[in-house]
């Protein structure tokens, strides 16, 4: 697939590099002069990877959102046409909303044409780097109305290294979905239990 990612920080940058590895075309969408953080990604991953935000998301068919949420707003206005995209909404929105919305996933669908879905939101860059803890593969989620959008994102996850993306649900859950990331964030962070630490269901 021709992926552009916009917002190359831990988790843009973690996603990237899996993707390049499974074969992916993989884009930077930036500004340039690059910054610190991104020629830092640069040297992993090659500076021709790094173009300008419209030219990236232009010349792609999925489109990944890692920014802080407040700035989607922004990001919407530069994309251009959207029409026949999909969006992967990576965002939480637990701290900072991009009002009047509760999500990014919620702007997005009102604000563009695209087909959005939330996924790559519930654990740390640590673990999309590395989704494998010895013979476990651990999983990820995805919500929103688009089932078109879900099979890119499950395929995309599949691609990473993940060993599944559960569906949570239609976009009526993407805000569940986000307390969930919370979740995570407060057992490894707040909690003290460190990043290394993952989910993974199992059944009976």
């Amino acid at each position: 697939m021709k992926i552009a990612i916009i917002g190359s920080g831990n988790v843009g940058g973690a996603l990237a590099q899996g993707w390049l590895r499974a074969g992916h075309q993989v884009v930077i969408g930036a500004k340039f002069p690059l910054s610190e953080k991104n020629q830092h990604l640069a040297t992993l991953i090659g500076k021709d990877k790094f173009m300008g935000l419209k030219e990236a998301v232009q010349t792609s068919e999925v489109v990944l959102i890692a920014t802080p949420p407040t700035a989607i707003f922004d990001v919407i206005a530069e994309m251009g046409e959207l029409a026949g995209k999909v969006i992967i909404d990576a965002t939480n929105a637990v701290r900072q909303k991009p009002l009047p919305y509760d999500t990014v996933y919620h702007a997005l669908v009102d604000k563009t044409p695209a087909q959005v879905v939330k996924c790559f939101n519930t654990t740390g860059f640590e673990n999309m780097l590395n989704p494998t803890y010895g013979e476990l593969k651990i999983d990820l989620f995805m919500a929103g109305d688009s089932e078109e959008a879900k099979k890119v994102a499950l395929q995309l996850a599949l691609d990473a290294g993940f060993g599944a993306c559960m569906d949570f649900g239609k976009g009526d859950k993407v805000v569940l979905q986000e307390q969930f990331a919370l979740s995570w964030i407060n057992l490894a962070i707040m909690q003290g239990h460190g990043r290394n630490m993952a989910f993974k269901v199992v059944w009976r």
